[in-house]
């Protein structure tokens, strides 16, 4: 049942946040990550510049709704808010999620508070990574290898909710990556 509905609702989603790509100047270039093709593609307007594949994603795939200490990708759409190197993943571009739009729609759902609901708007205004202590979670990102194992990474999704190139990957990848750059996952 669980795979049916996905199989209805994931080509709305995809129109959905491929309406809102259309809407990024075509000279702008940004990240798609495709989670069911577990790809992640630079991209300049609808153009694919270079296509990453066999990514890895959470542990328990993606969702529209994510929370603290969960190992889902979240989906929507975001912005290249840190960019790390030499981390424990090699390199780290960190995502600000939650977005605003991830926490309204938390909040109208009573599963956030005003509180961290004005946090994270706060940190979003201020082009700040969100707190990762509300219910909603954070510091997702995009990131590297590290000394784990590229074995497990080619047959697995297996992060907490990031999505994991290989170290060579992460390296090409930052030649491409800028603060503020919009981030697609669908």
């Amino acid at each position: 049942m669980n795979r049916v509905i996905r199989l209805l609702v994931a080509p709305a989603v995809l129109c959905g946040l491929l309406l809102q790509a259309s809407a990024i100047p075509a000279a702008d270039r940004w990240l798609l990550v495709d989670t069911g093709k577990r790809t992640l593609s630079v991209m300049e307007g609808e153009l694919i510049l270079r296509s990453f594949e066999n990514i890895s994603i959470g542990r328990d795939g993606a969702s529209r709704t994510r929370f603290l200490g969960g190992q889902q990708t979240p989906l929507g759409t975001y912005r290249i808010s840190s960019l790390r190197k030499e981390t424990r993943y090699h390199r780290f571009f960190g995502i600000n999620y939650p977005s605003l739009q991830d926490a309204l729609r938390a909040y109208e759902a009573g599963l956030l508070s005003s509180a961290d609901l004005e946090a994270i708007r706060t940190a979003q205004e201020h082009g700040r990574e969100p707190p990762i202590s509300t219910p909603l979670g954070g510091n997702i990102g995009i990131h590297g290898l590290g000394n784990g194992s590229p074995d497990v990474h080619a047959d697995y999704n297996w992060t907490d909710g990031c999505i994991a190139v290989t170290n060579d990957q992460a390296d090409e990848l930052a030649e491409w990556v800028r603060l503020g750059m919009t981030v697609i996952i669908l």
